[in-house]
């Protein structure tokens, strides 16, 4: 019996090495020599998997062994690697086209539960009031505790119109909050406009999708059609990101042409790149360039970009873009800083995985990983100074370093506060604490108020020559 085993063992190993060796051979096709591949590991592998045949308590299909085997390697890297199987990466393809079925937010794991990163805007978790930081611990009846990311998206997910349990821990709060939400097909709108007064244009990037950069430009083009803009307000707070070329489009949409969007950095030659803003970086097969259909005003009014604690990825490409380019005052209060590329890589058998191959750098070359980005002017969400505590990248277990600076708390790269956020550490109202947020862009939206005044002031000094 142990002798089969042993084989068994041999030929467990040659074949992790044989994938070792192809994975190696593609990924380094252009060097003279391979590294040499990690044998003694490989043993311990094929004991481990050997033990789990032999003595594991139920039997255990191989092919499920090694699928745990490649997502623990992943989720073990940063929490943004990870593996996708077939259904996962399906609905990863359509999740980009903007609609899916499902509760609307943003996860990451954490101590092996589910944690929220941003609820997005309009959906049956944004509703009901979940919040960055949640910790999800259970999903119904079954505890998250040792469930893989994927397995909890998959719960989540689901036929519209039936329900599914919510057991959440919030900070602050003693007991768990349990909350009954109803799935429904998430259709999230990226784009959202309207005109605050007379002259002030607002517009909201809600999530980068395929066709955000063009829906962009129609919003872009109604504003300007319904009177001369004064000023203009981008507002990417709460917006967790989305794909890359869309942060490229939007990002051009203001800037002059070719001007550097964002650089990219990794070991591989092909995760060394820069992005202008050019339509072969933003534009996705044969389309007609929409960025030539925006008002030439565009390009000069007066603006202010707001961001928050839930901007992340392609929200902050925007941001920094705009912000080294001096196109536009940021304002808000510090993004989530997820300056880290993902690159999907399909496998043989319908799976994928998402693999972390590089950071993100703005055109004055900040990292924006670990950091994000730092307004140019601190709001925070009310007139005492006040904002919701908020889960950013550097918050995360096992998340990537910033790669040109050394890792610093949030108190050293959070800017300090005029006067008029004394009060922020006064002790939570428990009432407070269960209020759903305020709602984006509606009378109460202090920050936005506040990017109206400043616009305001801009025009005056115009005006007068300044």
């Amino acid at each position: 019996m142990r002798s089969k085993l042993q084989q068994a063992g041999l030929v467990f190993t040659g074949l992790c090495a044989g994938v070792l060796i192809s994975l190696n051979f593609s990924a380094n096709a252009d060097k003279s020599s391979l590294a040499p591949l990690p044998v003694e590991e490989l043993r311990n592998l094929a004991d481990v998997f050997n033990a789990i045949k032999q003595g594991y308590v139920e039997p255990v299909d191989d092919k499920k062994l090694i699928t745990h085997a490649i997502s623990g390697m992943l989720s073990n890297l940063d929490p943004h690697s990870s593996y996708l199987d077939a259904e996962a990466f399906k609905e990863l393809q359509v999740g980009t086209q903007g609609e899916f079925g499902g509760l609307g937010i943003e996860v990451g794991s954490e101590d092996g539960y589910v944690k929220v990163i941003s609820p997005i805007e309009d959906t049956p978790a944004f509703r009901a009031g979940i919040k960055a930081g949640d910790l999800i611990i259970k999903l119904d009846d079954t505890p998250v505790k040792g469930m893989t990311l994927n397995d909890a998206v998959k719960r989540m997910r689901g036929k519209p119109k039936t329900n599914i349990v919510l057991t959440i821990a919030r900070k602050g709060e003693a007991k768990p909050i349990v909350v009954t939400l109803m799935r429904e097909v998430i259709k999230v709108q990226s784009v959202k406009s309207k005109v605050i007064e007379s002259g002030y244009g607002y517009v909201r990037v809600v999530q980068f999708q395929e066709q955000t950069a063009a829906s962009l430009a129609q919003h872009l083009d109604k504003l300007v059609k319904q009177g001369e803009l004064k000023g203009l307000v981008l507002d990417l707070r709460n917006d967790p990101g989305g794909l890359l070329n869309g942060a490229v489009g939007v990002s051009a949409a203001f800037l002059p042409p070719k001007a550097l969007v964002v650089s990219t950095d990794g070991r591989a030659d092909d995760a060394k790149r820069k992005y202008l803003a050019v339509p072969e970086d933003y534009l996705r097969g044969s389309r007609d360039d929409y960025i030539k259909s925006i008002p030439a005003s565009i390009k000069t009014v007066p603006m202010v970009v707001l961001v928050n604690g839930g901007s992340a990825s392609a929200s902050e490409i925007v941001a920094g873009a705009l912000q080294d380019h001096k196109r536009a005052v940021v304002m808000g209060t510090q993004s989530f800083g997820k300056g880290s590329v993902q690159t999907i890589l399909p496998l043989n058998s319908n799976a994928a995985i998402k693999l972390t191959t590089a950071r993100y750098f703005t055109p004055n070359g900040r990292s924006i990983q670990a950091k994000g980005i730092v307004p140019d002017i601190v709001v925070e969400e009310t007139p005492g100074g006040a904002s919701r505590e908020r889960l950013r990248e550097a918050d995360l277990d096992r998340h990537l370093g910033n790669g040109k600076e050394p890792e610093v708390s949030k108190a050293d790269v959070t800017p300090k506060k005029d006067g008029a956020s004394k009060g922020k550490d006064k002790p939570k109202d428990e009432a407070d604490e269960m209020k759903p947020a305020f709602e984006i862009s509606g009378k109460d939206d202090y920050q936005l108020s506040q990017a109206v005044n400043l616009l305001k002031g801009l025009q005056i000094l115009q005006n007068s020559g300044k």
